[in-house]
């Protein structure tokens, strides 16, 4: 079972990953940049598994690039505290 199918385990492996980052120093000027190429990769070339992904990748779609930063910026801020 990969972590796209359930919502709640991708938003737990962000958070893993964000907290990693964190820990090796990496800025959130960086963590943002990543966080965007990974909305746009996974919006382009992964289908969604569940309605939560649905939900994003109907609005990455229709958001411009600086609404799609906006995207990605509210996922970290999602996950930051778990």
């Amino acid at each position: 079972m990969s972590v796209l199918d359930n919502f709640e385990q991708w938003k737990s492996f962000l958070a893993d990953r964000l907290h990693q980052a964190e820990a090796q120093g990496m800025s959130q000027q960086v963590i943002s940049d990543i966080a965007y190429q990974i909305g746009d990769y996974l919006a382009k070339q992964v289908d969604p598994k569940n309605p939560e992904e649905r939900v994003l990748a109907d609005l990455w779609h229709v958001a411009n690039e600086q609404e799609q930063h906006a995207i990605a910026n509210m996922m970290i801020k999602l996950v930051q505290n778990k």
